[in-house]
């Protein structure tokens, strides 16, 4: 899940870089969940470990 965060997150300064502003706001939202769902899973996944 963080590879695809890191995809979208690069589709997205690449989208930047050639002025579309639509695409590129789009990547990086996607780039932010994905990122936050990739992180909350794997603070679950620590506590789960330990238990």
């Amino acid at each position: 899940m963080l590879n695809y965060a890191i995809i979208f997150l690069v589709i997205a300064i690449i989208a930047g870089v050639l002025g579309f502003g639509g695409i590129a706001g789009a990547a990086a939202t996607i780039a932010k969940i994905l990122f936050f769902v990739f992180l909350i899973l794997f603070v679950v996944s620590l506590i789960r470990s330990r238990r």
